[in-house]
């Protein structure tokens, strides 16, 4: 039995199958590049569900990981240390809002947003205690906690899971109308991903981020922005929201804000809707640690440059124009997406989406499935022009067979 083959076995028996992996151990990572435990290299066409924007071992990211490894780790929120109000000031800033409550997953955060949207329908709206509703698309995807897979509609995320929490109304995704006519006086916020992402890199009509925001300012109604995969310069800005023009009053922030390096998220808004909170009514014993600021405040750093933002754009343009090729080309029935992240139908006739990402893997290229006959682009945002050429070359071969 190779290594390999020893390590999954050993993952099988003793790990819960919760997930269903390639077929590959990876033992170190470089940037764009992963290496398995055999010594074979793969181009990384996924980064961690676009938690590796800025790649793997990023040198700016490890150092500030390693400088703050030797000074404090965690000190829990009972008190204050020297890197929260920095980070709160600087995520703040980069999203042009006032405050920011910290957790660690992008789960915890959507948790975060439901109860803060509620908490403000309570005190600030006036909706009746117990009656606040939440508006949220279908397929969407924002994590699998009890709470969130009972507004989701995807039959395997939520089976045998229930008796699930009320509260929710699901409309279908792009549709305004069916939004406005779900809205009661009791409707306190709007939970959308600007981009469904696990739905196969989803996008919403034209015009319709920016309807949402209106709709939900005249009625009241907060807009929460899920961009935990599609912020911090996937999709060519900082937040996919820009594409419109639009500022929903809370982003829900997560994956790439940890670099890759450590599990960072938040939730930022006005003072005027988190500073609904009083001590004890929320918190994390790791959230805002000072591990995770320090790692944050580089990602931050990094992001008010804008290269990250440009490079998405431009290696986003030349993606889709090859990839627009490739859709007439017999074998991919749907490309969509934005920036540097693509979700591709493939015909059924030419293998299911696991069956196209085996092959792949077989060439040397990662990428990950969703949904049966979709799979996902999401390089990092380093990777360069001849790299990504090459992944694609790989794709061309593997429809081609």
């Amino acid at each position: 039995m190779s290594t390999t083959e020893s390590a999954i076995a050993s993952a099988e028996a003793h790990s819960a199958h919760n997930y269903h992996p390639l077929p590959i151990v990876v033992a170190s990572a470089d940037g764009a590049w992963m290496t398995d435990v055999e010594g074979r290299r793969y181009l990384d066409m996924l980064a961690g569900y676009s938690a590796l924007n800025f790649g793997h071992a990023n040198r700016r990211l490890i150092d500030a990981a390693k400088a703050q490894l030797e000074r404090v780790t965690l000190t829990s929120r009972a008190f204050h240390h020297d890197r929260f109000a920095d980070f709160c000031t600087r995520l703040a800033e980069l999203c042009g809002m006032e405050m920011v409550l910290p957790m660690n997953t992008g789960a915890e955060a959507v948790e975060t947003a439901v109860k803060t949207a509620r908490k403000w329908g309570y005190q600030v709206k006036g909706v009746p205690d117990g009656m606040a509703k939440i508006i949220v698309a279908a397929n969407n995807f924002h994590g699998r906690t009890t709470t969130i897979v009972s507004f989701s509609t995807d039959a395997e995320a939520r089976a045998d899971f229930g008796p699930y929490t009320p509260g929710f109304e699901i409309v279908p995704f792009g549709d305004l109308t069916a939004m406005d006519a779900a809205m009661t006086e009791n409707t306190v916020a709007v939970l959308l991903e600007p981009i469904q992402g696990e739905a196969g890199v989803l996008m919403p009509p034209a015009g319709y981020l920016a309807g949402v925001r209106e709709l939900t300012r005249q009625r009241n109604v907060l807009f929460i922005a899920d961009e935990i995969q599609s912020g911090l310069g996937r999709t060519g800005k900082t937040f996919a929201c820009e594409h419109e023009g639009v500022v929903p009053d809370m982003y829900v922030l997560g994956k790439a804000l940890g670099g890759g390096v450590v599990p960072v998220s938040a939730v930022v808004s006005s003072a005027g809707i988190l500073g609904v909170y009083r001590p004890g009514e929320h918190g994390s014993t790791f959230g805002g640690n000072p591990l995770a600021c320090a790692v944050a405040l580089e990602v931050i750093a990094m992001l008010r440059t804008g290269e990250f933002q440009q490079r998405a754009a431009e290696l986003g343009d030349h993606l889709h124009h090859e990839l627009g090729v490739l859709a007439g080309g017999g074998a991919v029935e749907t490309v969509r997406g934005r920036g540097l992240w693509a979700g591709l139908d493939i015909v059924p006739s030419h293998g299911t989406g696991r069956e196209i990402s085996e092959r792949l893997m077989d060439r040397g290229v990662l990428v990950k499935d969703t949904h049966g006959s979709t799979i996902r682009l999401a390089p990092p945002l380093v990777i360069s022009k001849e790299d990504l050429d090459w992944g694609l070359d790989q794709l061309r071969a593997v429809l081609a067979d």
